[in-house]
């Protein structure tokens, strides 16, 4: 619809409103009131090509959906670990072993774990948790590439966005996990110590497993970083680095209890 220029206020400068034309919230004014039909008769009109699909609009109710989705799955999750490692690990792997140990473990502490679902140490930590009978749950995610998800997760669900599998894995999670991994996994580490500094949320650690492979990285943290003032002491005191699975278990459960205290 149009709207006729505005009155100049008294006092004001004598320069017109410019036309424009509404469409729901979004106002359209110059060369963008060009477009003449309306949303309903582009909803209703099922002629033409089906780019709509893939418009910015259309991935809100994309996205909408991804979130309502896991949210509707995960809700009724009991307490739950979030295992972070590459995918690349294979089967005869060091690694591997180590991923199916701490899955055991946390199962039989009373977790639920939840990976990323995909091949390598993530099936490790789910295959550990599900021969322990414990739950396991695989967040997976579209990729160019074929993955999948593993053939022991209990309970799963693909996402299409990095950001709405990303929050799944902090909501309903009461702690972090890594092992060895590689962008993906280094990712997921410092989102998660991002959100446990800045108090985004505050129930839960964030546990490197494997001092050989993460202990560069924390010696870097400890040096350049903290000593040049970009992070502090309690921030680094965020990250434990540990060999031990039944170490790493009991840091997962002391947070736990504390949480449990303090709520």
């Amino acid at each position: 619809m149009s709207v006729p220029p505005a009155p100049a206020a008294p006092g004001s400068p004598d320069e017109e409103r410019p036309s424009e034309r509404l469409r729901g919230p979004v106002v359209l004014r110059r060369e963008r009131q060009q477009e003449l039909t309306t949303t309903d008769q582009r909803l209703l009109d099922s002629r033409g090509l089906s780019d709509w699909v893939h418009t910015d609009p259309w991935r809100v109710l994309r996205i909408q959906a991804e979130f309502v989705e896991g949210f509707g799955m995960l809700a009724e999750l009991p307490r739950a670990v979030t295992v972070f490692g590459s995918a690349r690990t294979g089967r005869d792997h060091p690694e591997y072993q180590l991923g199916r140990e701490l899955g055991g473990a946390l199962a039989k502490a009373g977790f639920a774990v939840v990976t990323g679902g995909g091949p390598g140490t993530m099936e490790a930590v789910n295959r550990g948790c599900s021969d322990a009978g414990g739950l396991s749950v695989g967040l997976g995610i579209e990729l160019p590439f074929e993955q999948g998800l593993n053939p022991w997760v209990d309970l799963g669900i693909n996402f299409r966005y990095f950001f709405a599998r990303k929050t799944m894995f902090v909501k309903y999670s009461q702690a972090f996990v890594c092992l060895p991994g590689g962008f993906g996994t280094l990712d997921e580490l410092f989102e998660a110590l991002t959100l446990v500094q800045t108090k985004k949320v505050t129930k839960f650690p964030v546990v490197l497993l494997g001092t050989e492979y993460w202990g560069g990285l924390y010696e870097w943290l400890k040096g350049a970083v903290l000593e040049s003032g970009k992070i502090g002491e309690k921030d680094l005191a965020l990250v434990h680095l540990t060999d031990d699975i039944d170490d790493a278990v009991k840091v997962v459960n002391e947070a736990y209890r504390a949480w449990e205290e303090a709520h």
